[in-house]
């Protein structure tokens, strides 16, 4: 199909064409004393990234799925118990992950388009008197549904327990897009992976690990090898890893990190939270709903489109895909077909936006969905002019100056 496919899963996500250049690398000696150069400042500034303080990050050739792993697996015992609530696929795979590594999981089942639920995690803690919960896990993010949950209201309902438990974050769909504070968050274990906020192929699982999580690793007995803390920390004290790293990545990885901070993290987050509200804007012009049940849990980087009774919501996903040559995320696990999902995160503006939503539209016609060509596109158009980010540049007509090639004459 002729032109560009539009990218708007979300995850991965577009790759800016800096970062793709600064993949195309030869390789490299990853035990050269050189290669230091390139890893030394990665670990501080992705630590600032996080918005942590103290503590040690690490980098994985692996997924976000295997940060998941490696923060489980350093830090916890066998039959060790811990707290999950369930409100969407990718908490649902958390707890599995956690069941299979031998962990006894306490889950909080939430209604999926909901958040956290910091009232039951609280309630569940204080009932746990004798400290049997070792750790409470929250997916920050919820793709599948749209939902960003509130870790500082986790941490309050955790406080407010006076209970130990080790708080691991799921920042998969969050880092790069939704600030992290992991530690105002008293956060002790927040994952993530490449191909997200990151604008990175996938091949990157990242752990930030507290000062409490470090200490718990020395005691932890669930076995790991691969993803030990211990034989990294060794490693990456003097800039190396203690196998083969992903160079091409951690190429493009500098890369990321530097359009980040050139742009400014706050403008980082400032943009997607200016980009996501376009969306909700069209939604609501549609005449549709999302999936999202409460205001303050609608996410940044992604929403979760309900489609009407009797429409198969990967009808439409298929004719985007097929006719329009635009990728749109589906309905997870108990989600499927309910509903589509709109990806706004990482490496995107305005007009790509408006693009993806102009396709949304026809796809959402083709398959009988009664919306009114244009009206998401306006109602989106509207917001972004009207809440523009930039500062307008009001310039005097007496202060433009045009240049007349012609007559050779100056014109004010």
């Amino acid at each position: 199909m002729a032109g560009r496919n539009f990218l708007f899963v979300p995850g991965p996500t577009n790759i800016p064409d800096r970062v793709m250049r600064s993949m195309v690398v030869a390789m490299e000696d990853h035990r050269s004393s050189r290669f230091p150069e390139l890893t030394r400042n990665l670990f501080p500034d992705l630590m600032k990234l996080y918005g942590c303080d103290e503590g040690e990050v690490f980098i994985f050739p692996s997924t976000g799925t295997g940060a998941w792993e490696a923060s489980l697996c350093n830090t916890l015992s066998p039959g060790d118990k811990v707290l999950a609530p369930r409100f969407g696929q990718f908490s649902h795979l958390w707890i599995d992950m956690m069941k299979r590594l031998g962990l006894e999981v306490e889950v909080l089942e939430t209604p999926w388009g909901e958040g956290a639920p910091e009232d039951r995690i609280a309630a569940a803690l204080k009932a746990d008197t004798g400290h049997r919960i070792k750790g409470v896990m929250v997916v920050h993010n919820e793709t599948a549904t749209g939902v960003t949950s509130d870790i500082a209201g986790v941490r309050a309902a955790i406080d407010s327990a006076k209970h130990p438990a080790l708080l691991y974050v799921d920042a998969v769909s969050s880092l790069g897009c939704i600030e992290v504070r992991m530690s105002e968050w008293k956060a002790d274990l927040v994952v993530s992976g490449s191909q997200k906020g990151l604008m990175l192929p996938a091949g990157l699982g990242i752990v930030c690990a507290s000062p409490r999580a470090l200490e718990a690793s020395a005691h932890a007995q669930l076995k790991r090898v691969f993803f030990d803390f211990g034989d990294m920390r060794k490693a990456n004290k003097d800039g190396y890893f203690p196998y083969t790293p992903a160079l091409s990545l951690l190429h493009g990885l500098r890369a990321s990190l530097d359009m980040l901070f050139e742009e400014g993290l706050d403008n980082v987050y400032d943009r997607h939270a200016y980009l996501a509200a376009g969306v909700r804007k069209a939604v609501d012009a549609w005449g549709l709903e999302t999936c999202c049940r409460v205001p303050r849990w609608q996410s940044n980087t992604v929403t979760a489109v309900m489609v009407p009774p009797g429409i198969n919501g990967a009808h439409v996903i298929d004719v985007a895909f097929r006719r329009y040559n635009l990728a749109l995320g589906a309905g997870l696990n108990i989600m499927a077909g309910k509903l589509f999902r709109i990806g706004h995160l990482g490496d995107l503006n305005e007009l790509m936006l408006l693009g993806a939503l102009a396709g949304v539209e026809m796809a959402m016609a083709d398959v009988s969905i009664p919306v009114a060509p244009g009206s998401g596109v306006a109602a989106a158009q509207s917001y972004w002019r009207s809440h523009d980010p930039i500062p307008k540049r009001r310039v005097a007509r007496s202060e433009v100056v045009y240049a007349s090639h012609s007559t050779g004459s100056i014109n004010a």
